[in-house]
């Protein structure tokens, strides 16, 4: 979570979208505080409002009987009633996951998800459809075209394709469905609330501390080595980085085979962004926007494929000061706003060159005018010559090893949530966070990342120590209840 200085706003640069407020919820409850005493929300009442240029304009509710109200009298009866089938579907296949998946250790096999279900529940297992992708799976649902590339769009949530990405991830409806909630002070407040909670429970935070690597001795961690030389002693070491930084040697020669690397092709989703203070004329905007282009399977074939942006690429637009309660009226004259493209994660490769092939960034930009324009909304002439741009590039060197990947491994293919790395590192003493994590990307998941990763430093300390409390039983001979027996270990 970051922000931006545009003219006289601090514009939210990375993340925009809160969901799962029982993460959250529970994160603060077990510490011994009150979530909704730190943060104050707004429940969002439209989820979002989507645009075509081809024509139509629809909205999606927290009421899902608004929802389907307004397809009804967006694409008719029969996709009202596809839609109202959509969302039992994708609760169902959040009711699944949720337990064995989602709030738990990555399975480590198909077999061991089967066996956390159990046997009543493959059934429920098997209608998650994970051999079938995204995009075809949506195709048997909505026979509007408009539909399904709302709903496909999930997919980039996690950085993924439609076109690859299995069909379970139609569980991310549910989880819209279920609250999308406004942040007042930005998502960077909840980056502050959560740092503030820690160090009232004595956690020590240095920022602008470069590690130059993890220190490994005898086969195990034992600290971090800072850029300067200087040795902080640690027996285990969450590390919030993607993997990728693992794998290529960027902290040390010691912890390379702890992760496997991500080939290029199999890296997540980029972005071109505009962190703007912007008037906008022409069309009213929610606080989340959609403008979609007009060919949404191409859009990604380039992304993932030809490595490049197509010429009339969708857009999100996050119009940040649209909330009467936590923001106040609305804006009258420039709002801030960001502005984000998908793009290949190329960014060490310097991606874009503006070469053969490749566009300009001027390029981008012109495209990105020319979609929201096309879809009814014009922003004031200066509005990009004030603000502030991340391309690939730069995120490749904001979150160093990933290319600029922003959510790790696309999600891509039937196995690709055994290919996300667990917690547990190979490195005794070495553990995993973040959003190149298992469960995933995105703000609730990472936070899960870090509980599970927390849950399972402390079972293998306790395991430890029993083990060693084992050992001293059998070698000292000590007094046993009757009946008892010791094991060592």
């Amino acid at each position: 979570m970051r922000a931006l200085r545009a003219g006289d706003f601090e514009v939210d640069a990375g993340p925009t979208v809160f969901t799962m407020h029982w993460v959250f919820d529970g994160l603060f409850a077990d510490s011994g505080e009150s979530f909704d005493d730190a943060v104050t929300l707004e429940s969002a009442e439209v989820l979002a409002r989507h645009a075509w240029a081809e024509g139509g304009r629809l909205d999606l509710f927290a009421d899902s009987e608004a929802s389907i109200a307004a397809i009804d009298e967006f694409a008719g009866a029969k996709e009202a009633l596809a839609y109202r089938r959509f969302v039992e579907r994708s609760a169902q296949v959040y009711a699944t996951l949720e337990r064995p998946f989602i709030r738990s250790e990555r399975p480590r096999s198909t077999l061991d998800l089967v066996s956390r279900v159990g046997l009543t529940g493959v059934p429920a297992l098997a209608r998650t459809q994970p051999m079938v992708s995204l995009w075809n799976a949506l195709g048997e649902h909505f026979r509007d075209p408009r539909l399904r590339q709302l709903f496909a769009r999930y997919s980039t949530y996690v950085g993924a394709s439609p076109l690859k990405a299995p069909a379970t991830l139609m569980l991310i409806a549910h989880v819209e469905q279920s609250g999308v909630w406004l942040v007042k002070g930005g998502m960077r407040e909840l980056a502050r609330q959560m740092q503030g909670l820690a160090e009232r429970r004595g956690a020590q935070f240095r920022f602008g501390a470069h590690v130059d690597q993890i220190v490994v001795s005898g086969g195990a961690v034992r600290g971090v080595r800072l850029e300067g030389g200087e040795t902080l002693d640690a027996d285990a070491v969450i590390f919030n980085g993607d993997s990728a930084a693992l794998a290529g040697g960027l902290l040390g020669d010691g912890v390379m085979s702890a992760a496997a690397p991500t080939p290029r092709a199999q890296r997540s989703l980029s972005a071109v962004t505009w962190c703007l203070a912007a008037k906008p004329d022409g069309f009213p905007l929610q606080h989340h926007n959609v403008f979609f282009s007009r060919d949404y399977p191409a859009e990604f074939k380039q992304v993932f494929e030809a490595r490049t942006v197509s010429a009339a690429p969708t857009v999100y637009l996050c119009a940040q000061g649209r909330s009467a309660k936590i923001n106040g009226p609305q804006p009258q004259g420039s709002e801030p706003m960001l502005l984000l493209i998908n793009a290949p994660a190329d960014g060490d490769r310097g991606w874009p060159r503006g070469g053969a092939g490749e566009p300009s960034l001027e390029a981008l930009q012109e495209r990105t005018i020319g979609m929201l324009e096309a879809c009814g909304l014009t922003l004031s002439a200066d509005s990009f010559s004030t603000g502030q741009r991340t391309t690939p590039s730069d995120f490749a060197e904001c979150f160093p090893g990933n290319g600029g990947a922003l959510y790790g491994r696309a999600n891509h293919g039937p196995f690709a949530i055994f290919e996300r790395p667990s917690a547990r590192m190979d490195v005794p003493g070495l553990y995993l966070a973040g959003g190149s994590a298992h469960p995933g990307a995105g703000v609730p998941m990472a936070t899960l990342s870090g509980r599970i990763a927390a849950a399972r430093l402390l079972a293998d300390r306790q395991s430890q120590r029993k083990g060693q409390a084992a050992i001293t039983l059998a070698r000292g001979a000590a007094p046993q209840a009757p009946g008892s027996r010791v094991r060592g270990h």
